[in-house]
């Protein structure tokens, strides 16, 4: 039985345990590490891992888990009040990369928003509003390739329409198919625009065969109930009925908010500027936002200091349904968070801190779980590390590069690790610690700023910037390919039945036999193999046909043999051979 017992919550910080078992910080510090795992001090650890780290470290401790009360509360869904109003509906447009979706909103506002887009893809959620048949409508551009399926999850979520957008000349592709499954896990109303009608290779019809028979997707004309327009935003052919279409389906919703509440909403994108400080950009749900407004999102607060429409200009105030950007927080707060007012900065601090509780109690994912450790326990004598750092332009593409970069997988024989991540340029922080920890920078849109890449240069750290998302991915997953060991390919060239051992010699044989498969070629490996058991693997220095030398026998064929050999082995009459060569492939990370 332990000496000493210790109660502890469900989950605690290396700072916390350290003092409760009475040791050094470093200590623990040292056995996460040792064990893959680089810990701070205000790292959250479960329960688990604190038992873990007990046992590895030998101490006579048992841990016992507190029992934590259910007072942590979740946020409610806004109930509509009796004086709710018509909002503008919210749409977000989806689909493959390459159909056409940023095309399609240029051409609905006038605007080239994909302009600024690296080849084109779509970095980011991006926010607008515009009007047909004097109503408001809030359209959300999203990302389209695989690797910002975060993002757009997340866009299908703050929608009440999702425009699935699929180029009539190439079909339905993989990233439809997801638009199709998020869009109805957020019980979003769907409208299909078949873009591209003007292309001389254009066949609606068979996206709409491809839609019914394999989504059950039927189009309105053949009696289903599934809206899809044909459009061209080359053209602009179809554009306004695509949006009446949008204001129909919004018709049918009653789409409804409140203005008389406090304002409430969802972060759509954060990142920092220089000279402006965080700029958060909103979509409101209820309520109103004006200027001098204490704000509450996440585990970040602040007072808006400015306010501005799509377009960046100064809104006075802003309601439901509408993006917006707003200047005044302190810290940027996470995508997706979901954002209040407080009446005052007290309140506002007291707001954060009960989330910073919320989170800390739910013990958040960036948290070590025992499942973790176990997992680096098993592998750190086995696995090879490649170390990162993230820095990206914008808080939803940090989160979308990080998930995208833990999927890439090598089945535990090199463990990609992320050592640290933020928003912004790459500074000289990150070099300092890239250079103690032999890590590879990624930057996202991010620049490399003069004394910065001096001292890259001086210190020899790896920075990688990139553009395109994939490019990113690609390049970390040749890195590890390049740690994983080579793969032994071993093919087989034929079998040969030996007939006769004509000279034995420390380091040689000589023998005959003949080719019952495949052939004997000099230069490869053989087994020889005696009633179905290996008994040794020689060499072939050389064949031979009818007493001259060849370069292959083929099968039925007799030939002598030159075996080499680094033992004296007795070969009989009767014994099998395998003739196959032996190579090292370099392995690649699918």
């Amino acid at each position: 039985m332990a000496e000493k017992i210790v109660i502890i919550a469900n989950s605690i910080t290396v700072g916390e345990l350290a003092d409760t078992l009475n040791l050094p910080v470093t200590t623990l510090v040292g056995e996460l590490f040792k064990n893959g795992i680089a810990a701070t001090i205000n790292q959250r650890i479960d329960f688990e891992t604190a038992q873990i780290i007990v046992d590895e470290l030998g101490l006579d401790v048992e841990i016992q888990m507190k029992q934590v009360s259910d007072a942590v509360s979740t946020r409610k869904t806004h109930e509509l009040s009796k004086d709710a109003v018509s909002r503008p509906p919210i749409v977000a447009v989806m689909g493959h990369v390459d159909h056409g979706k940023t095309s399609l909103l240029d051409a609905i506002l006038d605007i080239k928003s994909v302009d600024g887009e690296a080849g084109g893809i779509t970095q980011h959620i991006s926010a607008y509003q515009t009007e047909r048949a004097d109503r408001k409508i809030t359209l959300l551009d999203t990302p389209g390739h695989e690797a910002f399926a975060a993002l757009r999850q997340h866009g299908a979520l703050l929608t009440d329409v999702v425009i699935i957008v699929v180029a009539a000349d190439d079909g339905v592709k993989p990233q439809t198919v997801e638009a199709i499954r998020f869009a109805r896990s957020a019980n979003a109303k769907i409208i299909v625009a078949i873009n591209k009608i003007d292309k001389e290779t254009a066949n609606s019809q068979l996206v709409k065969t491809q839609l019914a028979t394999e989504h059950e997707m039927n189009p309105e004309e053949w009696g289903g109930d599934t809206v899809m327009v044909e459009v061209s935003a080359k053209t602009g052919q179809g554009v306004d009925k695509l949006l009446d279409m949008v204001l129909l389906v919004a018709d049918m919703e009653e789409l409804r908010a409140d203005i008389d509440v406090p304002a409430e909403g969802l972060v759509i994108e954060s990142h920092m500027e220089h000279g402006r400080g965080s700029v958060v950009g909103l979509l409101l749900a209820h309520g109103e936002l004006t200027t001098g407004q204490f704000l509450v999102a996440g585990t970040a607060y602040g007072k808006i200091r400015t306010l501005l429409d799509f377009r960046n200009k100064p809104l006075k105030k802003a309601g439901p349904s509408t993006p917006v950007t707003v200047t005044g927080f302190k810290e940027l707060p996470q995508f997706g968070d979901e954002f209040g007012i407080a009446t005052s900065e007290k309140q506002a601090r007291q707001m954060v801190e009960k989330m910073r509780a919320e989170r800390e109690h739910d013990a958040a994912s960036t948290n070590v779980t025992g499942a973790d450790m176990l997992k680096m326990i098993s592998q750190k004598h086995e696995s090879q590390e490649f170390k990162v750092i993230v820095k990206a332009d914008v808080q939803g593409s940090l989160t979308s590069v990080i998930d995208s970069l833990k999927l890439v997988d090598t089945e535990g024989e090199v463990t990609l690790r992320i050592i640290g991540t933020g928003v912004g340029n790459i500074s000289e922080n990150d070099i300092r610690l890239a250079a103690d920890e032999k890590t590879v920078i990624y930057g996202f849109n991010v620049d490399l700023p003069p004394a910065v890449k001096r001292l890259t240069a001086r210190d020899k750290v790896q920075v990688r910037i990139f553009k395109v998302i994939y490019e990113l991915l690609d390049d970390a997953r040749q890195s590890m390919s390049d740690l994983l060991a080579p793969e032994v390919v071993e093919t087989e060239v034929g079998k040969l039945t030996i007939k006769g051992v004509f000279r034995t010699q420390k380091d040689a044989i000589i023998a005959g036999g003949e080719v019952t498969e495949g052939k004997a070629i000099s230069g490869v490996i053989a087994r020889i193999k005696r009633k179905g058991e290996q008994i040794a693997e020689v060499e072939v220095v050389s064949v031979q046909r009818e007493q001259q030398e060849a370069k292959e026998v083929f099968e039925g064929d007799l030939c002598g043999l030159n075996l080499k050999t680094n033992k004296k082995i007795l070969v009989e009459e009767g014994d099998k051979l395998e003739f196959f060569t032996r190579e090292l492939v370099k392995r690649i990370i699918s």
